[in-house]
């Protein structure tokens, strides 16, 4: 007589399992990442600081963001003689959470990148990564270039 107990116990755990498979997964959506400011091929100013902005949205809710600049050299050199000042290749990483966590859209305006005047010159990369409240990432890369030449910028605020 175990038989209809363990025939009745296979069918619930199948049911089960059929109902657990067949709920929502939650949100599996990317954000999405529009930068406005840097833009592909920008020289920023050694010196200076950047203006960065960007809009972010998200299905459900954003969660972080993150700024990675870093270089992008070729591993030649070309050494300078006689310099007084020793460069260095800029790196640069934050996130920020509070600004947006929990927003479905928002509008990120600041300039809290600042360049060393020691920087060397040369390409980098300037990564945006975005992440959900969900733990969805996204991820944006634009080139751009360090220069004592580069561009001054207009502060709206």
């Amino acid at each position: 007589m175990k038989t209809p107990i363990f025939s009745i116990y296979i069918c619930l755990t199948i049911m089960a399992g059929i109902l657990v498979a067949s709920c929502d997964k939650g949100d599996n959506v990317k954000p999405v990442i529009n930068l406005i400011e840097p833009e592909e091929g920008d020289v920023l100013q050694i010196g200076g600081d950047v203006h960065f902005e960007m809009k972010l949205s998200d299905d459900v809710a954003l969660g972080s963001y993150k700024v990675d600049i870093h270089h992008n050299f070729d591993n030649h050199g070309h050494e300078k003689s006689g310099e007084e000042t020793e460069t260095v290749p800029f790196e640069f990483s934050r996130e920020w959470v509070e600004d947006i966590a929990g927003k479905k859209n928002a509008t990120v305006h600041h300039h809290e990148i600042v360049i060393p005047e020691n920087a060397t010159e040369g390409a980098y990369h300037l990564m945006v990564y975005c992440t959900d409240a969900a733990g969805n990432e996204a991820y944006v890369t634009v080139n751009v270039e360090l220069s004592h030449e580069g561009e001054e910028h207009e502060h709206d605020e």
